[in-house]
């Protein structure tokens, strides 16, 4: 039995998985062509323009609103740091009936944080070797609502 068939359809879900991963829009062009049949033994060339839009579909607002001024800081220290792959994110969230503020990690198996709203870590609901923060808020991720986000490295 051979794998050709296997591999294609393999490889045309992975190239479909990346596109719809970074927001690509494609389409298919719709116009008839411009003389002939869409019908028989060839096909004719596209007639419409490229119908691949590469842009983002939405653009990233920050709530900048009331940041208490512990998070100010630590944004200032972050922009003085060398970037981070993936770059830190700030979201603000309810959690048991507070505000808190989650700081992503920067990277791998390094802990993300969560902050009471006076900038005194509350827990770590991720990361560390097992992926699993330090188990201090294991509901952490599936308790939080109202997402905001405050802040995104930029650079």
């Amino acid at each position: 039995m051979s794998s050709a068939p296997f591999f294609a359809f393999f490889s045309a879900a992975l190239l479909l998985a990346g596109a719809c991963q970074r927001n690509v829009a494609v389409t298919t062009p719709t116009d008839p062509p411009v003389t002939g049949s869409v019908s028989g033994t060839h096909t004719p060339n596209p007639t419409s323009a490229n119908t691949t839009n590469l842009t983002r579909n939405r653009a990233t607002t920050f709530d900048t609103t009331a940041r208490p001024g512990w998070l100010q800081t630590r944004i200032q220290n972050h922009l003085t740091e060398r970037k981070q792959n993936p770059p830190v994110h700030v979201y603000r969230y309810q959690y048991n009936n507070q505000v808190v503020y989650f700081e992503t990690a920067p990277c791998c198996d390094q802990f993300s944080t969560v902050y009471d709203r006076k900038g005194k870590v509350l827990c770590h609901p991720d990361g560390g070797i097992t992926g699993r923060g330090d188990g201090n808020c294991a509901d952490f991720i599936k308790k939080r609502t109202g997402e905001m986000l405050v802040w995104q490295d930029p650079r």
